[in-house]
């Protein structure tokens, strides 16, 4: 399973990339408002820092197709072949779609909250369909069930297309999704933190450390012993 960020916060970025083997990084628009600065310039330091094959995602504004299609273009050109563009699952975005996969320009359908959505995504062309695993929840429904059902679907279908789940609120979630074999998750760096925040993990170490340094002395490690 692949694993993304979900964030335009540099340093935030800078910080799990250096622990953690993530695979890229998510944005849209609402996050990159929050970044504070314009959006090439935050996504262009992005790129620079996951590299030129690192995956990273980019979310058109417009509502009509057409204008998603110029976005996309620019998009690409702006930030290299490795960038997936997002494109909301809606009619205009699925017209989008078929005019983007017939160019070979890889996208992503976004803003899915049933699985039809995804469903027709994918017959679309997309590289990976997002449903919003928490955003489904807030709204009365079982959003990790409903990205199970999106990864029946695509794997059924036999279409060339993954699950990038988004939209956690814990890291329970991700693993729910992680044991059903899905594509991809991107989540926001606490949740990612998460996988490992624990303080019997940390009681653990201690404890070895503690049983180490009684033997050889403080301070002393299998490199110095």
């Amino acid at each position: 399973m692949k694993l993304c960020i979900d964030t335009a916060d540099i340093e935030a970025i800078r910080s799990i990339y250096k622990y953690y083997p993530v695979d890229g990084v998510s944005t849209n628009p609402s996050i990159l408002a929050k970044s504070g600065q314009a959006p090439y310039e935050v996504l262009r330091e992005i790129r620079k820092i996951i590299g030129e094959e690192g995956e990273l995602f980019v979310q058109v504004i417009s509502k009509k197709a057409e204008g998603m299609i110029e976005e996309a273009h620019h998009i690409v050109k702006e930030l290299g072949l490795r960038t997936l563009v997002k494109i909301p699952c809606t009619e205009e975005g699925y017209r989008a779609m078929q005019q983007l996969h017939a160019e070979q320009i890889r996208f992503i359908g976004t803003a899915i909250y049933t699985p039809m959505q995804a469903y027709l995504a994918a017959k679309c062309g997309a590289d990976y369909v997002a449903p919003y695993i928490n955003r489904i929840d807030n709204m009365g429904f079982d959003g990790v069930q409903v990205a199970k059902d999106i990864q029946d679907i695509i794997e059924n279908s036999g279409y060339d297309c993954s699950l990038l789940a988004a939209s956690f609120k814990n890291s329970q979630q991700v693993l729910e999704l992680a044991k059903y074999g899905a594509g991809a998750v991107t989540a926001s760096p606490d949740v990612i933190r998460g996988f490992v925040k624990n303080a019997a993990i940390d009681a653990a170490v201690e404890d070895f450390i503690t049983d180490f340094e009684g033997l050889v002395g403080p301070g002393k490690t299998m490199a110095n012993c």
